[in-house]
């Protein structure tokens, strides 16, 4: 987004809407098409900063890739923690978790050891080798922050870092809402109704 987008956004926000003629034609929103929409947006810009991020790893012979690179961050931040979180955390089937534990673990980055008290859990940890490549992770990702920021003043980076992080703390709970078990309804009387076979024989 551009600086002039920025500001066209912030005034749209505030500036009031003159009413339209009798009988003229009302124009769209702009935002109402397909290039305008937001979930095509968020998932054009993390396209591109995987891409992104995948071409600065090639050119410095960093031998990773964006998702792994994730992986690696999150056991740098959790260690010990289990291959099911890092699972759940990246939304990952665990045999394609286990693929890339594998190759990490191939590179020297990752090893796996058993949990001290549950057999059948596997954690994860960094190898010393792992540190210096985390630098590296580190400042690709501020390079590319760079880059998507360019031209746009500090404030308005700071307003599009709290804007997603809203919107992501607003779906995360709209989630965990629909992932509640949701109770059977009452009977009118407040006495629970049968169910299933208990229902058949009731009746």
């Amino acid at each position: 987004m551009a600086p002039s987008e920025v500001s066209h956004l912030a005034r749209a926000a505030v500036e009031p809407q003159t009413p339209a003629e009798p009988g003229a034609l009302v124009q769209p929103p702009a935002e109402a098409g397909f290039g305008r929409n937001f979930g095509f947006l968020v998932h054009d810009v993390s396209r591109l900063i995987k891409r992104r991020f995948d071409r600065r790893a090639r050119q410095t012979g960093l031998p990773i890739t964006r998702r792994q690179a994730a992986v690696v961050l999150y056991i740098a931040r959790n260690e010990g923690v289990s291959q099911s979180e890092v699972a759940t955390w990246l939304d990952l089937e665990p045999i394609a978790l286990v693929r890339m534990l594998d190759k990490l673990h191939e590179e020297g980055l990752v090893e796996r050891r058993a949990h001290p008290t549950d057999r059948r859990v596997r954690t994860l940890w960094l190898t010393p080798t792992a540190r210096p490549v985390i630098e590296r992770i580190l400042a690709i990702n501020q390079t590319i922050r760079e880059e998507a920021f360019a031209g746009m003043p500090a404030h308005a980076r700071d307003i599009v870092i709290d804007i997603l992080d809203g919107i992501k703390e607003n779906l995360a709970l709209r989630e965990q809402a629909d992932d509640r078990p949701v109770a059977p309804p009452a009977s009118p009387d407040g006495v629970d109704q049968p169910i299933g076979t208990l229902a058949v024989a009731a009746s």
